[in-house]
């Protein structure tokens, strides 16, 4: 009767999921390297043979040899560029024109002011050599 109860128990009880298995460096580096050995060999199913032989998914080695083609390709150090260096540019100018669009409108003001002040004084302005007036 107490073997019916723990066989009871063990059925109600929910199974534990497998752990993941975890691989080392070197055992990365091991399989990766006779799989390119493998392939570079031309025997029809040699890297098939290999995960078998292992118990890998091809995946987990794709995965592997992302990894290892990314640590060997050369990193940029700092943070990575947002924007392209034209659109850096475009906004540089845009700012640019608007400062400049302030500075003409204000320098139109007071042209206007020291015409509006000059024709209440009576004080003709000069002008320049083409005919137009000159402050």
């Amino acid at each position: 009767m107490l073997e019916m109860s723990k066989k009871k128990d063990a059925a109600l009880a929910p199974e534990r999921p497998a752990q993941a298995r975890s691989f080392t460096s070197e055992y990365k580096a091991r399989i990766l390297s006779e799989l390119d050995t493998a392939r570079s060999s031309g025997h029809w199913g040699a890297v098939a043979a290999i995960l078998r032989r292992e118990g890998l998914q091809r995946n987990l080695v794709a995965r592997w040899e992302r990894q290892r083609d990314q640590a060997l390709a050369p990193q940029k150090r700092g943070r990575k560029k947002t924007r392209s260096p034209e659109a850096d540019e475009l906004a540089r100018l845009k700012r640019e024109n608007e400062r400049l669009q302030s500075r003409l409108a204000k320098a139109e003001t007071i042209i206007d002011v020291q015409k509006k002040l000059s024709a209440l004084l009576g004080v003709e302005l000069p002008t320049s050599s083409d005919g137009k007036e000159k402050l």
